[in-house]
């Protein structure tokens, strides 16, 4: 995901007059470009696949007793959804600038600050170009976060130890997480 978007930031432009038309330049274009772009959308949605049946699976076993594993899980969760939302808005059709305006707005629902904040998200007193430049830095910035979120989560993780189908807790024989499995993390293997 990372990879792909990287490439489409090269060709992309966050102005309201040109965005859309700079994705319509990386689908007819650019070489291979509309290839980069369903594999960036649509890897987006194989990974939420991955993610939910992640959320489902740790729910069936019950690995929301521990606690902060299961908690930084959750940040995990609402970094890649905000990531996910602002990458909707970038190519800047209809739906992307009234979803924009939508999910944004349910922001005013909150007492006192609401509408203040929702102004200061959008940079202005309605979606515009300074929306959209947050949108797609927030957008590019966020990914890593996410990446150093799951690090964490990971070290948490081997910190207290998974569960699994069995529900037997196996104390015995283990070697630390440094740096037998840091190596293997990183490298995916």
């Amino acid at each position: 995901q990372i990879l792909t978007g990287l490439f489409l930031a090269m060709h992309y432009t966050s102005d309201t007059m040109t965005a859309f038309s700079s994705v319509t330049h990386i689908c007819r274009d650019v070489n291979y470009g509309w290839l980069i772009r369903y594999f960036h959308a649509n890897g987006a949605s194989m990974f939420f696949i991955c993610l939910f049946l992640h959320v489902g699976r740790g729910l069936y076993y019950g690995s929301y007793m521990y606690l902060e594993t299961w908690n930084i899980g959750v940040l995990l969760l609402f970094a890649v959804m905000a990531t996910a939302f602002m990458g909707y808005v970038l190519p800047w059709g209809q739906m992307s600038f009234w979803g924009a305006t939508v999910i944004t707005n349910l922001l005013s629902a909150i007492p006192y600050i609401g509408t203040t904040l929702v102004e200061w998200i959008w940079g202005g007193f309605s979606v515009d170009k300074a929306t959209l430049t947050r949108f797609f830095a927030f957008h590019f910035v966020l990914p890593f976060i996410v990446a150093a979120l799951a690090g964490v989560h990971l070290l948490f993780l081997h910190e207290t130890g998974s569960n699994n189908p069995s529900g037997l807790n196996s104390d015995t024989d283990k070697i630390p997480f440094h740096p037998y499995y840091t190596i293997k993390d990183i490298l995916g293997a």
